[in-house]
């Protein structure tokens, strides 16, 4: 199926995305992924003026936007309601919110904050996967993708609350894989630094230094993630599920090495 625009034919695959957190940084760089190739998205995020900023930069007749936050159980709902409204299907759930709001030692760390992040990191992407699995993808299939990071893959010094989040969320992935089987395929994508206000801290004033680990030369940019994205949620990935695929520059091949 395709649309006809003044510049031509433009792609319509017929499916439709959610994409949560998707209002700047990854999240926007899979929902752009997806409406180019010509999904119909919904994307979440906290803040009302920068989800309706990017909806019109993707494109209103393509994408839709639903403010609140992730870990809200009544946005969950809402969310999964309208883009049902709206589309009348959801096939793929892109869980990307996330949250990192503390830097520092594990022995210090303030459970109240843990809890935060885990209910944001994790909670959520299994609210958003029970409630995208009974309105749609039970019946009819689909896929998820949640969006990892390799903070979840081994220690992360001073980031530990949110790299303990990442690992149950790969976790979620290969459990929910395994469930959701053979109706929808569940994967996750595990970043390294990417560009983003997100991942500021990480790299600012610094980039340069940050960058020389890498063994492609540069921190990672959102459409390196999306493409990742993109290809797990199309049907050249049709056999594969409970999978992780690691999106890290070769940051990885460095480990051990001084």
């Amino acid at each position: 199926m395709t649309e006809q625009t003044a510049g031509g034919p433009r792609p319509d695959t017929g499916k439709v995305a959610l994409v949560t957190g998707g209002s700047r940084g990854i999240g926007y760089g899979i929902a752009e992924a997806l409406v180019a190739r010509g999904d119909r998205v919904c994307i979440t995020g906290r803040n009302e003026a920068a989800l309706k900023e990017a909806v019109e930069r993707l494109g209103a007749d393509r994408a839709m936007g639903v403010a609140g936050k992730a870990h809200d159980p009544d946005h969950q709902a809402a969310a999964v309601e309208r883009v049902m409204a709206a589309y009348g299907r959801v096939d793929h759930l892109v869980n990307n919110a996330g949250t990192n709001p503390v830097f520092g030692p594990m022995a210090e760390l303030d459970l109240a904050v843990a809890r935060k992040v885990f209910e944001t990191n994790v909670i959520s992407a299994l609210g958003f996967a029970q409630r995208t699995w009974a309105a749609w993808q039970q019946e009819h299939g689909g896929t998820i993708v949640n969006v990892a990071s390799i903070a979840g893959l081994s220690a992360s010094p001073f980031i530990g609350a949110y790299g303990m989040s990442k690992a149950a969320m790969i976790n979620l992935t290969q459990q929910l894989a395994h469930e959701f089987a053979p109706k929808v395929r569940v994967n996750a994508v595990a970043p390294a630094v990417v560009k983003t206000k997100f991942a500021v801290a990480l790299y600012e004033g610094r980039e340069e230094e940050a960058a020389a680990r890498y063994p492609m030369g540069r921190l990672g940019a959102p459409e390196d993630v999306a493409g990742a994205a993109r290809f797990l949620t199309s049907d050249d990935a049709g056999w594969i599920t409970g999978q992780t695929l690691t999106v890290d520059g070769g940051l990885f091949l460095n480990a051990g090495v001084e």
